[in-house]
């Protein structure tokens, strides 16, 4: 479609305008590079704009039965795989909504809010609460490998790497966020 097309029909919703996402399910020997009805799949495919994921569903079921972490990625290295098909199907969805994730970390609880790409502060801490975006004031922004790298939020704040954002600050991929609002 045009983009005038796309304008004139973006409120209802098509179905057949949403992103698509290909899960192929093949045996725990083909988990890494698909087999033949993959490349079938892929070749049918080609000219949409979507993405093909290759999954073992039985393998992954048996990777959430394990107990530990440890026996997971154990499991997962015997497979010659880096990470559970769970994780690429999640992080492909991500890609594909145009969907991100920011921190609000406090004593009692870290929360994940998940918000769309080029969100800025104020309507990130609407998705906590709409009064949280009504009155906002700033928002205080420690970026996220800042903070592993430095291990907390004390030490972020004592080496410079909290920043004080406005209403115009695009939240990025991460951010661990404290918002100051009024209402």
């Amino acid at each position: 479609m045009t983009a005038k097309q796309r304008e004139a029909v973006s409120d209802l919703m098509l179905l057949t305008d949403k992103p698509i996402l290909y899960i192929c399910n093949v045996n725990e020997d083909d988990a890494i590079n698909g087999n033949t009805y993959v490349d079938k799949v892929r070749e049918a495919v080609k000219d949409e704009d979507a993405q093909l994921l290759i999954i073992a569903a039985g393998m992954e079921a048996d990777i959430m039965e394990l107990d530990t972490y440890e026996e997971r990625q154990e499991f997962l290295q015997d497979m010659g795989l880096e990470e559970p098909g769970v994780k690429k199907v999640i992080r492909s969805a991500y890609a594909l909504l145009k969907l991100q994730t920011y921190f609000t970390a406090g004593e009692k609880e870290v929360r994940a809010w998940t918000i769309k790409e080029g969100y800025t502060a104020p309507q990130s801490a609407g998705v906590i609460h709409t009064d949280f975006e009504k009155g906002f004031i700033r928002a205080e922004v420690i970026k996220y490998d800042d903070y592993i790298t430095l291990g907390s939020e004390l030490a972020c704040k004592e080496s410079g790497k909290l920043s004080i954002e406005g209403k115009d600050y695009i939240v990025q991929d991460g951010d661990i966020m404290h918002f100051r609002f009024n209402v």
